[in-house]
């Protein structure tokens, strides 16, 4: 029997090659994420952006205090300018509202409203079963294991470029 031989280490050329496959299917699933996720909450007149300051401003220990502009920036990783609008949407259509900050009366803070808490209900049942959808060919362990190296990438990537908070995205136009 002939002993196992240690894998060759991987050259430049091998690393360039998955890494270039590894990114190209991240973006290929943040368009299919995109894409898909905006049919899960279409029904509620949404949007995946949307979907995703509302799940912000949702989470138990912000819910009563909301959030401002660049704890939002800084927590969804978004442009300055591409916030404004969805908060301006979401505000128009009474599922949001600007408080005054306890701290700092000038400044404001965004928080769900009482139509905003319904909303973000009903739409919780159309998110699961998006989730369980998207994730029906992974074990928990596999969606924890996931979950914990894209963390380490986005901290890889947040790496590049640090304290740029509003980098996160170029805008366009």
């Amino acid at each position: 029997m002939r002993p196992k031989q240690a894998a060759a280490p991987a050259t430049n050329a091998d690393r360039f090659d998955v890494a270039n496959r590894l990114f190209f299917r991240l973006y290929q699933s943040s368009n299919l994420m995109h894409k898909n996720g905006t049919r899960a909450v279409w029904g509620f007149g949404s949007t995946t952006q949307q979907w995703a300051v509302l799940g912000a401003l949702a989470r138990p220990r912000v819910r009563k205090d909301g959030m401002n502009v660049k704890e939002l920036i800084a927590f969804l990783m978004v442009s300055r300018q591409n916030l404004a609008a969805v908060l301006d949407r979401l505000e128009a259509r009474g599922w949001i509202e600007k408080i005054k900050d306890a701290a700092d009366g000038r400044a404001r803070r965004s928080r769900l409203t009482v139509k905003g808490i319904a909303i973000w209900d009903d739409m919780l049942v159309a998110i699961g079963d998006f989730y369980e959808a998207a994730l029906a060919d992974f074990s928990n362990e596999e969606q924890l294991l996931l979950y914990r190296m894209l963390d380490r990438l986005k901290d890889g990537l947040g790496a590049l470029n640090p304290g740029d908070d509003d980098a996160a995205q170029p805008d366009e136009g």
